[in-house]
Parts: C-alpha cells; sequence; structure tokens
C-alpha cells in the first residue's frame, strides 16, 4: 500500500477486510495507537496487519494511522466492519466539522467517489501547511493533534449536535495542558520545538488569539469521557518526559493533573511509566528531538520528496531510462567515479528531458531544481519493479 498515490483508501479497506482485525473495546484501539506513537502526536510505526513494499515516511505513517484509528473507533462503536458506510460516515463527519469543503474543482479531479474525496480531506489534516516548498524546510510537517480528531469522531458517532464547539474545547485543554506541563520545567530547544508543532497542529481555535490562561483547569471538569481525559494526561506527561527526566516540580503537576482529570494514582503512575518506555525504546526517531541544522533538515525533506516522486512514477521513469542506455551507464559510473563536465552536463540535459515528459516531476523544471538531481541520481536504484503497484486490488 502506498499512501501517496491514489487509492490508498480503497487499498486500506481490502487489506482490512482481509486482516480481520477486530477490537472488542476502545481501550484497546487506544493501547495500539499509544505504541505506534499516534497518540502522543509522533508517528513511528503503523499497525502489524498493514504491509508497505518502501520505507514509509512520517506524513505516511500519520495518514495511516489516523485512517486506522477513524476505522477502529467506526468498528468498536457500530459492530459494523462495512468499510464502504464507514467511508460515507467519515465523510460527513469532516463536512459537518467544516474541514476542507469539497471544491467543484475538487470534484472534477477526484470524481464521484467518496474514497477518491476522502483521500484530498485525509492530505488536509495531515500536512500542517499547504504550501510543498515551505514543508522542505521543515523536518516536522505533519499534525501533532491528529489523535483529537479520532475523540470526537468517537463523540460524533454518539452525538452530533453541538461537535464543532466539542472539537474547540478539546484543543483548547490540550493546548494549555501542553504549555503548562513545559511551564513546569527548565525549558530546551526541543520543548520549544514540541510547542511550536503543537500551536501549529491547532485547527478548531484561533491560534493568533491568546489561548493560553490559567483558566484552563476549570474546563477539565466538562464532562469529558474517560478517553479524553487519559488524552490530556498522556500528552502531559510527553511533554514533561521530553528531555527524559522527571524532577519533583514536574511530577506534582503530572500527578495534580491527573487528578483534577478524575485519574488514580495507578492510572498516572502507568502513563508515566509508559511515555518513558516510549521515548527510551524511540527517541532517535521522535522529531523534535533531532537537533540538526537548516542544511540536513532541507536535505532530508528533500530526499523523502523526490522517494515519493520516484516511487510515484516509477513505471514511466524505467520506460524513459531503458531508452536512455548512455544516462544509465553515466549514473553507474557516477556511483564509483566523479564525472567531468561535460559528462555531469550531459546527464543533466538528459534527465530534464525526461523530467519534461512526466507532469509530475515538474519540480525539477523549476529555478535551482538542478540541486535535487543527486539526490535523484542516488534514490534510482531503488526504484521497483514496474510490474508492481502497491494499491492495486485484487480481482
Amino acid at each position: 500500500m502506498n499512501p501517496s498515490a491514489t487509492g490508498w483508501i480503497n487499498k486500506f479497506g481490502e487489506i482490512v477486510s482481509e486482516a480481520n482485525v477486530a477490537y472488542d473495546t476502545f481501550e484497546e484501539v487506544y493501547n495500539q495507537l499509544k505504541k505506534t506513537g499516534f497518540v502522543y502526536g509522533v508517528n513511528i510505526r503503523i499497525q502489524n496487519f498493514i504491509l508497505s513494499e518502501h520505507t514509509l515516511s512520517e506524513d505516511e505513517k500519520a495518514k495511516i494511522n489516523l485512517l486506522t484509528a477513524l476505522y477502529q473507533t467506526y468498528a468498536v462503536h457500530t459492530k459494523s466492519v462495512d468499510f464502504e458506510i464507514f467511508l460515507e460516515t467519515i465523510f460527513s463527519f469532516y463536512q459537518d466539522l467544516g474541514i476542507r469543503q469539497i471544491s467543484f474543482l475538487d470534484k472534477i479531479l477526484t470524481g464521484s467517489k467518496t474514497a477518491a474525496q476522502l483521500e484530498k480531506l485525509i492530505d488536509s489534516r495531515v500536512y500542517l501547511q499547504d504550501n510543498v516548498i515551505s514543508k522542505t524546510f521543515n523536518s516536522i510537517i505533519t499534525n501533532s493533534l491528529l489523535f483529537i480528531d479520532v475523540l470526537i469522531f468517537k463523540k460524533y458517532l454518539n452525538d452530533r449536535e453541538n461537535i464543532k464547539a466539542y472539537a474547540q474545547n478539546l484543543e483548547y485543554i490540550a493546548i494549555n495542558i501542553t504549555y503548562h506541563a513545559l511551564s513546569s520545567k527548565q525549558k530546551n530547544k526541543s520543548d520549544e520545538r514540541l510547542a511550536q508543532v503543537f500551536a501549529a497542529s491547532l485547527t478548531f481555535i484561533d491560534s493568533e488569539k491568546k489561548i493560553v490562561d490559567k483558566t484552563y483547569r476549570e474546563k477539565l471538569y466538562l464532562n469529558f469521557q474517560k478517553w479524553e481525559n487519559q488524552y490530556f494526561l498522556d500528552i502531559a506527561c510527553l511533554a514533561v518526559w521530553e528531555d527524559q527526566l522527571l524532577e519533583s516540580k514536574e511530577s506534582d503537576f503530572i500527578f495534580n493533573i491527573g487528578y483534577d482529570l478524575g485519574l488514580s494514582e495507578q492510572t498516572i503512575t502507568k502513563s508515566i511509566e509508559e511515555v518513558a518506555y516510549f521515548f527510551k525504546t524511540n527517541a532517535d526517531d521522535i522529531p523534535f528531538l533531532k537537533d540538526t541544522n537548516l542544511a540536513v533538515q532541507f536535505y532530508d525533506s528533500m530526499a523523502k520528496i523526490v522517494n515519493k516522486l520516484i516511487i510515484r512514477n516509477r513505471k514511466r521513469l524505467q520506460n524513459e531510462l531503458s531508452e536512455s542506455k548512455e544516462l544509465v551507464a553515466l549514473i553507474s559510473k557516477s556511483a564509483s567515479t566523479d564525472l567531468s563536465s561535460e559528462e555531469k552536463k550531459k546527464v543533466q540535459n538528459q534527465l530534464i528531458d525526461i523530467f519534461k515528459s512526466i507532469p509530475s516531476l515538474a519540480i525539477f523544471l523549476l529555478p535551482g531544481g538542478a540541486v535535487l538531481l543527486p539526490i535523484f541520481i542516488k534514490l534510482i536504484p531503488k526504484l521497483l519493479p514496474s510490474s508492481f503497484d502497491e494499491n492495486r486490488i485484487k480481482k
């Protein structure tokens, strides 16, 4: 399954029906999503029943985890595994929330099928920014509050009234708990990045207005259910444990928040232990803990984008490259020997001719696009067999 290509949602439907992964309670769903990192706002992995033929980027994992979480929540609540009805319900849910209304142009481009339109909606939920170029300068590009969508959907399945106000309250408390948790400790660069990405992930409240205040503790007593309160506690633990230390002041903050949320001491202790284990086992893969310079961030981000383009267009690229034996020979040579100026120019010209024939690769034709060519050349060996299609549904 390739979540960066069209048709991935229908492919997901086929996979989930064949895997027959069912949970009896939302607690089971929540615990699985916590292990993937989705609850914490980072996507380290996806659930085991979904296989991908290539390494997934964080945004691709976020797409899969979001759809998995919504589907499993729906299945637990309705006791139904009808994927088509689920898609209709999710589409209505996001439209009722006012998330990226489908325009007339979108309908023309995607057709009338709900799955194709929902792929557009999920893209709009996962990415923090709409501008592809601006994403390349930011290693953290995914929405860190995506689990709030799941909590809202869970409420939506029971009661659709005042759903927008409910969403605003969830975001308000989540961002205040995160901010005050970070304020209970001595801040570092990772704390600042975590605060920025959470603030940038806000959807239902205006991040430009003053949203952080001390009255948020009063709203903890609103009529939230068990799993909303558990989520608030878990993100508080995430914020204070980011430096992998828990000092007395931070511990007091966590336990006081937990008690205000009506949670037991045992539950609070367990949440602290779980986030500690998550950091211990995944620290190297958590984006906001990486202190890389802008040049490295730019290269890594561009490599991910170029890799996606190669995989998405591999069939056309293989056909074009098979007709350019001289180009393939030069690329092979560049792996072990420096090319001469004339050879480099020849590689560049021939690649640009290929890119002109594939609209999705127009990024290489933009001013400065030539700087991406070394990345492209490095990733060419990863081209998959032309007969492979990750989103092909079996007949």
